[in-house]
């Protein structure tokens, strides 16, 4: 009888190149079984986490959420052909359709030992013949042969998402993000078949919110297609960590959401540095999916033009484009598709259909599916702050209590 825990004779190759090697019984039994859930469906599209362990130790990091944090060296959990496969033949993944994140939950795609692996799948998925959006996103070292890497795609829409925060203190952000501002100019001046994104963030009041955090990170959107900015995920097993450690805690509160403060985005929205013609800055965006698109010149996957006080930002062509593809749903349509996922219709309204009795999978899937914002009703969306937590938008009288601390000062 076969041994489970046995590496693979691929694995067992992949050993030998010096690739990431087969996680062990022991370390497999350890694992949080979420984390042994390969494909999750989010947001910016399914995600394929077959490798788990990073090196980086970003304090902020969400493998806190899944008590992975101290695995340090990444681990495969199948071979890159195997969870191909599983991608390709999940009952949600429709080719062409389906934005796809690679190793974005536990660990970083272009890791020495682990981008072989990145570029295996993106070949295989690239030979399938498949367009879908195809999600990098790296904090990590990006040189010449990666980018020849990555012009070689012939079919899907790539693009690297290049973190950087400008965190100086290294017990909170180890990496220094220098790495990333270099990896961001080397493949923003190779970029032919694939897109580059400035994945500005976390960005932190009173840790990386100064004017010369800012005036870094807006220099740094010459040398992209697109930027995204963005702020904390700050839940309670951060927290602990942060505590744990002696961390300067940022909030006095937990979330659920992104936590990015309202008087700090309107400062990174009114800072101008003096304009460049020959070097122009990338335009800002508020959501992952709408730099995306504006960087392949396609309107946005997840139907955000729905939401019309995030598009305030957006570039007027770029607007004109999401609204051109945006077609409200039938009633009848919808309802059924949401029946047929075990939820309920509440409303297809003018930007957004609102359901009842669905997980975020099911509702990502709904919303891809129809280049449609999908709302969950027991968790309503607030004007102006589509998606972020309550915490720092004092408009909101039940925030009283959850203010933001300065340079982690208490309130």
């Amino acid at each position: 009888m076969d041994d489970p825990t046995r590496p693979t004779r691929e694995q067992a190759r992949n050993l030998d190149l010096g690739r990431v090697r087969s996680v062990s019984g022991a370390e497999r039994a350890s694992l949080d079984p979420a984390l042994l859930d390969v494909v999750e469906y989010r947001k910016s599209g399914l995600s394929l986490n077959w490798i788990v362990g990073c090196p980086l130790d970003c304090g902020y990091c969400v493998r806190h959420l899944f008590g992975n944090f101290g695995m340090k060296v990444p681990r495969a959990l199948m071979s890159d052909e195997q969870a191909f496969e599983l991608l390709v033949g999940h009952r949600f993944f429709q080719p062409g359709v389906t934005p796809v994140q690679l190793l974005n939950r536990a660990t970083d795609p272009m890791l020495a030992r682990v981008k072989p692996h990145t570029f295996a799948m993106l070949r295989l998925l690239d030979e399938a013949g498949l367009r879908n959006h195809v999600l990098l996103i790296t904090r990590w070292r990006v040189d010449e042969q990666d980018c020849a890497e990555l012009n070689a795609l012939r079919n899907l829409r790539v693009t690297l998402l290049v973190t950087h925060s400008g965190i100086e203190d290294p017990r909170i952000e180890p990496v220094d993000s220098a790495i990333a501002a270099t990896s961001l100019r080397t493949a923003f001046a190779h970029a032919r078949r694939y897109r580059v994104v400035l994945y500005w963030r976390p960005i932190v009041p009173g840790l990386n919110d100064s004017d010369t955090h800012l005036a870094q990170a807006t220099a740094l959107r010459r040398h992209a297609h697109a930027t995204v900015f963005t702020g904390l995920f700050y839940r309670d097993e951060i927290r602990a960590y942060y505590r744990d450690h002696g961390l300067p805690e940022p909030y006095v509160d937990t979330a659920r959401r992104k936590i990015l403060p309202e008087q700090l985005e309107q400062r990174i929205l009114t800072h101008a540095p003096p304009p460049d013609p020959a070097l122009p800055l990338s335009p800002l965006f508020r959501k992952t999916s709408c730099a995306v698109a504006f960087a392949h010149g396609l309107p946005d996957y997840n139907g955000h033009v729905g939401i019309r006080e995030l598009c305030d930002i957006c570039p007027a062509a770029q607007l004109a484009r999401c609204t051109s593809a945006h077609t409200r749903p039938s009633a009848e349509a919808v309802g059924a598709m949401a029946a047929g996922l075990g939820g309920r219709l509440v409303e297809v309204g003018a930007g957004a259909v609102t359901v009842a009795g669905l997980d975020e999978q099911h509702r990502y899937l709904m919303q891809h599916t129809l280049g449609y914002q999908v709302h969950d009703q027991a968790r309503p969306h607030r004007l102006r702050r589509h998606g972020r937590a309550e915490i720092g938008w004092p408009s909101r009288p039940r925030e009283a209590g959850s203010q933001v601390r300065a340079g982690g000062r208490p309130a």
